[in-house]
């Protein structure tokens, strides 16, 4: 029983995946165009901290191809959540128009169902950006590659589940909007710059109530060579957070209160 609705759930994703990558390529022009831009800004901000690291070769004991490989997680690990669970920055809005009827009369998890149903454009070019950084100054052995995996995946649920926390106080408080989106954009930019520059309180709350530090950190305490206390607080702290934002969205839920909307899901 568990096995085919593993089974069913998998084909769901799948199903919603292939659908929303042909809705994205039948604007070819704007696919390309989107993907790209958001490519090309992430190499902007390399080029100033290239610049910046041409002053100070090292600082703090990082050096420019860890900063780079800061931004390849960072920006890969948002470009795949986005890209296959979409609406995770858009869950304040969808609760607060009424419209999560429709994923409420679907047979499949209602989380689920909202995050995979939409696919960020923008995210496609933060996606390949990360991998083409690996490309450039990671490390291309087996082992390199599959720790460069292992931060992306790291990288990507943090950021999908601490937004999703964010999204879900529309439950409690009704419009979070705003909120939710600076709290995602504060959470982004902290995974964008070296975590030792950060000293005393600050430091502590990158690495507890704001764990972008963990996502910033991967360069050093995991592609430099494996630290076990980084890589057992990163997971530990990824399923805390992912566990969090499950609980605190099904505890929402309860509380939503009906659209009143006929339509279907677009």
């Amino acid at each position: 029983m568990r096995k085919s609705t593993a089974s069913g759930t998998l084909r769901y994703l799948l199903t919603c995946w292939k659908l929303n990558a042909a809705g994205a390529m039948e604007f070819r022009l704007s696919f390309f165009l989107t993907a790209g831009m958001m490519f090309i800004n992430n190499c902007i901000w390399l080029v100033f901290w290239g610049i910046f690291f041409t002053k100070f070769p090292v600082v703090n004991g990082w050096e420019l191809r860890d900063v780079m490989l800061m931004w390849a997680v960072a920006a890969g690990g948002f470009g795949w959540a986005n890209m296959l669970f979409g609406n995770f920055t858009r869950v304040a809005a969808i609760t607060a128009a009424g419209q999560l009827d429709v994923y409420l009369t679907q047979p499949k998890p209602v989380l689920l169902s909202v995050l995979a149903s939409r696919m960020s454009l923008m995210a496609i070019g933060d996606f390949m950006f990360g991998w083409v950084i690996y490309g450039l100054v990671g490390d291309h052995s087996l082992r390199g590659l599959a720790l460069f995996m292992l931060g992306l995946l790291i990288s990507g649920l943090l950021i999908m589940f601490f937004t999703l926390v964010a999204n879900s106080l529309a439950f409690y408080i009704g419009n979070a909007e705003g909120l939710a989106f600076q709290v995602f954009n504060g959470f982004l930019a902290l995974t964008t710059y070296p975590t030792d520059i950060f000293r005393g309180g600050v430091r502590i709350i990158l690495f507890t109530l704001v764990p972008a530090g963990f996502i910033s950190y991967i360069p050093i305490g995991l592609l430099g060579g494996i630290q076990d206390s980084f890589l057992i607080g990163a997971l530990g702290i990824t399923a805390l957070v992912a566990g969090i934002g499950i609980a605190f969205f099904y505890h929402g839920l309860r509380r939503y209160t009906s659209g009143n909307q006929l339509g279907i899901r677009s």
